[in-house]
């Protein structure tokens, strides 16, 4: 075996439970090791473990929920109730905690032991072992066996009691492993590994637990949604039984359900019986399977639980945990994601009733309610690890009787980036600029979410600039989930959060929202946000503030559409387009809906346009678009309006100069495409450089992709070059401005290219407003505005908040 650091001394593993007795963890609980279902951008809530008056709570910092790429290290959280409630007492963290290494996706504790997994380390996984003293908690060991390789992910699940520490590996080998831990009389901590079957894809070890002298494992098989979607049907599941200790197990039992699906995805061991949860029985319903020995030691199932009220495809089981006279049941997928809990009583003659069903409205696009559980007789914390759009919460509740309620929701007590204002940060010759990565860009300030308006679980996304004609004051105008904040950047050393414009009433909290200008006013949408049309804002209204920040109403709505993914406006006509248009009004198929925006508090409905040779849906839906009085190299258009579309599928070039009778010009597709979206014209307007958001993702490509659009003929775009770059991190927006293309590259940050040859790119400087790995996904740089005259630019980025930057003068070799 590998143990990492030092040896695990005799008093962590064995002293200490010699002394506290050999009572088992009272609740340990894993989320199934699929990869549909392992935790959330942040995840507080992942895992959860009550062990006597206390509560542990895990935050593994990443999402598999959603492709948001993690920014922090994970994180433990321990919480005891006090006077207001209950309060956080401790965090801990590994010493050599990365970003992504999923720690805290699996806890164990007994006392003054606590044990903590992290999975996805990119050498295969690790344990993590901490040890209490005087009421402080301090990491004694980082355990790893010999052989551990990268897809391992040992750590995924934990059990411990008296000496013995069980660990899963669902990924060894293709098939699983389990891995035994003890002291021995020499005090020498060694290791065996429990028979691991032979299912390919088994995921043998996705769930452990231990009681006394036996083990169950759990096999559930990848779990994840693709049953829905026409993918491959997810495997039926086992669980076995294994007896023994200190290193020496047997196989005592196979665990056969009658019934099932995803079987072993949690398991308990209470009074000699095994606990399987089968989330995917009966239509994804979901169920918990019973077994006991019987005189001959052969294991039977003996009961099958599940709950009326649980529909199909709530999962019911996904989390579970169980005590001698309680059982509870997480089923975060009911509702669509919102979650339910439930709490499962045995009675006097040993059969299981439902006593409490447990609900719980969360904020975001799902809560994932029940993604774990854990309890005791008195005390049940759920967790909602997609709560607050993937930060998580924990639900609290006490029993009172015959009544479960809550007693409050529990979250980290750590906060966010800190703003960094009072003076620009020179990237250094090193390559950092107050802790961010950078080459060539400066950081001129930097203000926090909560320093421009947000909270918890609100995150950054879309940012414009307006500068005031009469003052020459420059503003940014930024997009918040809940919300648009416009901060005065004029002394961008000390920027000035000015205020907030709420969304529409009765619109709902979104991750998507988008802003353009024009004539002074600020027109803004949001995408999958109900009823929340455009609203109009006069930026004029900034120069009076004299007190902020202040809270704004819009001036205008236009409800000639609900939502829209995004808005473009073209300055010169003074004609706007929202795009990705749904949920109400005129869709216009989520291509152009066209408004004439002369008069910016009266907007008025225009037409249409939607080229039906593009779009997923042969709609022409276009995901954003770039409108322009056209002064190209084409002289048939000259003179025109002429949209450049993103449009899923394709390039798409409209004329759009008649309002009645919009035409398309041509569409153009190229290789490996995936979703076209979103572009900027060269100054010139002969080059169009587009981005595919999911090239990277679908692994399509080899790094970051621009393609480069030769545009010169309308009737007939060229594919002239595509540009890769060496990073692997998602393209989201770009723009040009001179011979500049800056793209806000997600987890890799701004990224600045010289385009003077247009077909060649040169990189010339980045700034990484995400700590962590530059892989695709969906978290960090969302958009930047470089048209200040003053040359500062704007970067929204996601969950940090809003950058100030400057391009150094002096450039790059290539």
């Amino acid at each position: 075996m590998r143990v990492i650091a030092r040896r695990i001394p005799a008093l962590v593993l064995g002293g200490l439970v010699a002394l506290a007795g050999v009572a088992p963890v009272e609740a340990q609980t894993r989320v199934s090791d699929g990869p549909s279902f392992a935790g959330s951008l942040l995840g507080f809530g992942s895992s959860a473990v009550v062990s006597g008056d206390e509560l542990f709570v895990g935050r593994p910092g990443q999402s598999d929920l959603f492709p948001m790429p993690g920014s922090e290290a994970g994180t433990a959280h321990v919480f005891a109730r006090g006077a207001d409630g209950w309060e956080e007492t401790a965090m801990v963290t590994a010493d050599d905690g990365e970003v992504g290494d999923g720690f805290g996706r699996a806890i164990a504790v007994l006392d003054d032991l606590m044990f903590v997994g992290a999975p996805t380390r990119s050498d295969g996984g690790a344990v993590y072992v901490f040890a209490r003293e005087n009421g402080e908690w301090s990491q004694v060991d980082r355990l790893a066996p010999d052989g551990v390789q990268p897809g391992d992910r040992f750590g995924s699940a934990l059990a411990y009691i008296d000496r013995n520490l069980i660990v899963g590996a669902p990924g060894r080998a293709s098939v699983g492993a389990v891995y035994a831990f003890w002291v021995d009389d020499a005090d020498q901590v060694r290791h065996v590994e429990l028979a691991s079957g032979s299912n390919p894809d088994g995921a043998f070890g996705g769930a452990v637990a231990i009681e006394g002298g036996l083990v169950v494992v759990g096999a559930p098989g990848p779990l994840s949604l693709n049953q829905f979607a026409g993918g491959p049907q997810p495997q039926a599941g086992t669980a076995v039984v294994f007896e023994g200790g200190q290193g020496t197990w047997t196989e005592v039992g196979a665990l056969t359900p009658q019934g099932g699906g995803a079987f072993g995805t949690a398991v308990a061991l209470v009074d000699g019986k095994a606990l399987v949860s089968s989330p995917l029985d009966s239509q994804a319903a979901g169920a918990i399977f019973e077994f006991a020995p019987d005189e001959t030691g052969a294991w039977a199932q003996t009961a099958k639980i599940t709950s009326a009220s649980a529909p199909q495809g709530s999962f019911l089981g996904l989390s579970m945990s169980a005590t001698a006279d309680r059982l509870f049941a997480g089923a975060p997928l009911t509702g669509n994601g919102a979650g339910a809990a439930y709490v499962f009583e045995r009675d006097a003659n040993g059969a299981w009733t439902e006593e409490q069903r447990l609900t719980q409205q969360t904020t975001g696009l799902i809560g994932f309610y029940g993604s774990a559980i854990s309890g005791n007789e008195n005390v049940v914390v759920v967790g909602a690890s997609a709560a607050e759009f993937f930060e998580g919460i924990g639900y609290v509740y006490e029993r009172a009787g015959d009544e479960w309620t809550l007693a409050n929701g529990i979250v980290e007590g750590e906060g966010l980036l800190p703003s960094v204002m009072g003076g620009e940060q020179i990237c250094s010759e090193e390559g950092a600029a107050a802790g961010f990565d950078c080459e060539g860009v400066d950081l001129v300030s930097f203000m926090s979410i909560p320093d421009v308006g947000g909270r918890r679980g609100i995150l950054i996304n879309d940012v414009w600039g307006w500068t005031d004609p009469d003052t020459g004051r420059e503003y940014a105008i930024l997009g918040r989930f809940d919300g648009t904040a416009f901060v005065d950047v004029t002394d961008a050393e000390n920027p000035v959060y000015l205020g907030n414009l709420a969304l529409t009433d009765g619109a709902n909290p979104n991750l998507w929202r988008d802003m353009k200008v024009y004539a002074n006013h600020t027109f803004i949408v949001a995408d999958n946000a109900g009823q929340h049309g455009v609203q109009v804002f006069d930026l004029t209204r900034l120069r009076d503030v004299t007190s902020p920040p202040v809270e704004f109403d819009e001036d205008a709505i236009y409800d000639g559409i609900a939502s829209a993914h995004n808005i473009v406006i073209n300055e010169q006509t003074g004609f706007a387009y929202t795009v990705g248009n749904s949920g109400g009004g005129t869709t216009c198929g989520g291509a152009l809906h066209m408004i004439d925006v002369r008069d910016p508090k009266n907007p008025t409905f225009a037409g249409c346009y939607a080229d039906p040779a593009t779009g997923n849906a042969s709609t022409g839906y276009t995901h954003d678009a770039q409108c322009v009085e056209y002064t190209g190299p084409d002289e048939d258009y000259r003179g025109r309006e002429v949209c450049f579309n993103a449009s899923e599928t394709a390039l798409g070039i409209g004329d759009v100069t008649s309002k009645e009778n919009p035409t398309p010009i041509a569409s153009a597709s190229y290789p490996n495409v995936n979703y076209s979206h979103q572009g900027w014209l060269s100054g010139d307007q002969r080059f169009f450089y587009l981005n595919d958001e999911l090239d990277e993702l679908a692994g399509g490509v080899d790094g970051t992709r621009t393609l480069i659009w030769d545009v010169s003929d309308l009737d007939d775009p060229v594919l002239a070059a595509e540009y890769i770059s060496d990073n692997k991190a998602t393209d989201h927006n770009l723009y040009i401005e001179g011979n500049y293309m800056y793209q806000a590259n997600y987890v890799s940050g701004l990224r600045v290219f010289d385009i003077s040859d247009p077909a060649n790119p040169v990189p010339v400087g980045y700034f990484d407003t995400a700590r962590g790995e530059d892989v695709p996904g969906f978290a960090g740089a969302f958009s930047v505005y470089p048209f200040f005259e003053s040359g500062n630019l704007l970067v929204s980025s996601m969950r940090e908040g809003l950058f100030i930057l400057r391009k150094q003068q002096t450039e790059l070799v290539p």
